[in-house]
């Protein structure tokens, strides 16, 4: 099992493995959030929260963007259509050595859009 926090540790991500591989999208907004992309099944990711979480949809709205609704940090994404077997995690959240072991893929999605789920 790898744990991820936000900066105030109201949102707990626990993952039942570390992620091989990490997406660095360039889209109008992962850019802009700064995170690095883990793709799981939600059934291999426990979130708690002691504080609920704030989100937020873009574009064709098909996903849903959480964030700490304390401290602010981006967490994860689930899709709207709760029978997609996706759900992306923001690594940086993950201990730096958990962060380091993974390969970096980076993403065009300024230029390609964002991938299909």
């Amino acid at each position: 099992m790898v744990e991820g926090r936000c900066h105030c540790g109201k949102v707990r991500i626990e993952l039942d493995t570390a992620p091989a591989g990490v997406t660095e999208c360039n889209c109008s907004i992962c850019r802009r959030y700064g995170v690095l992309w883990a793709y799981y099944s939600p059934k291999q990711v426990r979130i708690t929260e002691s504080a609920p979480t704030d989100t937020y949809q873009w574009d064709d709205r098909d996903l849903f963007f959480h964030r700490c609704s304390d401290c602010g940090c981006v967490t994860h994404w689930r899709a709207v259509d709760s029978t997609v077997d996706r759900m992306g995690v923001n690594a940086r959240l993950l201990a730096p050595e958990v962060l380091a072991a993974a390969r970096v893929i980076p993403f065009d999605g300024a230029s390609i859009g964002t991938p299909t789920f």
